[in-house]
This record gives structure tokens, C-alpha cells and sequence, in this order.
């Protein structure tokens, strides 16, 4: 789990370094913000699972509750985002979004 997450950092990182270069300063921000809408939750349900699985207490229910939340907070991060930053580049923050979703796909090919 940390993997994929610090995998999701990097690609975020890079997206927002193609974006700074294809599109300035706030397409960047842009780009970065849309992959932290991905990874702040990931991140944060990967943290519970975890806990939850060193206590013993892992079962389907806490994995259901876990992903509801994840999708709930995304939801509410991108919302805000589009709310709060209104120098929004909504392409490179839906292609930061993609790119640190999709980035998982990097570890299954390596192997």
C-alpha cells in the first residue's frame, strides 16, 4: 500500500512538472492539486486498513466503510478545489486527477 501511495506522489509530482511546462504556474497547481485529490484519500484509507488489519479487527465492513469515505472525500476535495482556486486549469486538474489514479498501473508492469 505504501508503494502504490508514494507512487501516486511521484506521478502527481510529475504531472505537475509537464503541466507547469505546457501551461504555467497555474495549470501546475492545477495538475498537483487534482493528483492530492487522489492521493490525500488513498493515502488516508490505506492508513486505516492498516490499522485495522494490525489490530485484527479487518473485515469486509471496515474495507465497504473505508471506500465510501475515500469516495466521499474525493468527491469533497475536488469540490472545494473547483470552489476555492479560481485560477483553475480544469485540464491539467483532471489529468493530474487521471494520472495519479491510473499510476498503479506502473508497479504492475515492472514485475
Amino acid at each position: 500500500m505504501l508503494r502504490i501511495v508514494s507512487l501516486q506522489l511521484i506521478a502527481t509530482a510529475v504531472a505537475g512538472v509537464i503541466a507547469a511546462l505546457l501551461g504555467g504556474l497555474p495549470a501546475a497547481l492545477s495538475a498537483v492539486l487534482g493528483g492530492l485529490c487522489c492521493v490525500v484519500p488513498n493515502s488516508l484509507f490505506a492508513l486505516r486498513l492498516f490499522a485495522s488489519a494490525r489490530r485484527g479487527q479487518a473485515n469486509p465492513g471496515t474495507f465497504f466503510i473505508g471506500e465510501f469515505i475515500k469516495i466521499a472525500m474525493t468527491v469533497a476535495l475536488l469540490g472545494a478545489v473547483a470552489w476555492l482556486y479560481h485560477d483553475l486549469n480544469w485540464l491539467a486538474l483532471l489529468c493530474g486527477f487521471i494520472v495519479a489514479l491510473k499510476s498503479y498501473i506502473i508497479l504492475l508492469f515492472r514485475h
